[in-house]
């Protein structure tokens, strides 16, 4: 009987030991790009989010200099240092900034067409990711234009924000629908600042969530909560799952799913 007792606990304690962990929801970087046929920010790598059911699939989104806004991550297109030609996208028109192809063989997304594909699925969330603009009324006017074809394709529940720059979660607390999920980006502010800012969430790289542990309980204390990027080796992964992150964002998601199936049964 002291066997099966021992044998028991033992169990009982494995099993605990196995569930203890809550598993974060899984956001694809500038999309599943991963994927073949894919490159960042591209159609292809929403497509391919959805395709997996990853729970979240990010982008990043500039304003060309006529007014134009394009999913593409800036501020220069390409990315690639030394790529020839190569435009700076918040001083080209759409045209300069689409006539030079992603890797992929695609053209650079507007982010009209990136919401009409963000429509024809709601199990993947969107995640907006609006840069930095030159000036304080540039930051309002692409914030203002989001948010309206975000309304145009009823996805106002489907869409979540983040952005670097203070005055653009402040113009996104202001201008988009109350309850609309905002997250700051630079890992400067506290939760406490990131609430009075009017987020509902801090979204730090995880090099900062190490060396500032305490933030992810005060920001779940404030009803907050947590992300992280760019999360993409087992080592960084584990740490998130057990610090209780609630999102990671990485380029890996089946290596993410794979470690949450693991310590998250």
């Amino acid at each position: 009987m002291k066997k099966i007792l021992t044998l028991l606990v033992a169990t009982m304690i494995g099993i605990s030991a196995s569930a203890q962990y809550k598993a974060p929801k899984i956001i694809a970087h500038r999309g599943f790009h991963a994927s073949e046929g894919a490159a960042r920010n591209s159609l292809n790598a929403l497509k391919a989010a959805q395709e997996a059911k990853i729970w979240g699939s990010e982008c990043d989104i500039q304003l060309t200099k006529d007014g134009e806004v394009l999913v593409v991550h800036g501020p220069s297109h390409p990315g690639t240092k030394g790529a020839k030609p190569r435009v700076n996208v918040q001083r080209s028109t759409k045209e300069q900034v689409q006539a030079i192809l992603l890797e992929s063989g695609e053209m650079v997304p507007t982010l009209d067409e990136y919401l009409q594909q963000a429509a024809k699925s709601k199990d993947t969330k969107l995640i907006i990711e609006i840069k930095d603009q030159p000036t304080p009324q540039l930051e309002t006017e692409i914030v203002q234009k989001t948010v309206d074809m975000v309304a145009k394709y009823n996805l106002q529940n489907d869409v979540e924000y983040i952005a670097f720059r203070p005055f653009v979660c402040w113009e996104l607390a202001r201008l988009a629908p109350e309850g609309t999920k905002i997250a700051y980006l630079n890992g400067d502010y506290s939760p406490q600042y990131c609430k009075a800012m009017g987020c509902a969430g801090i979204d730090y790289n995880y090099k900062t969530l190490k060396k500032r542990k305490h933030w992810i309980k005060q920001a779940h204390k404030l009803g907050m909560y947590v992300n992280t990027w760019t999360v993409n080796n087992d080592e960084d992964i584990r740490w998130c799952i057990e610090n209780g992150v609630d999102y990671i964002t990485t380029d890996n998601p089946v290596l993410v799913q794979d470690i949450i199936n693991e310590m998250c049964k």
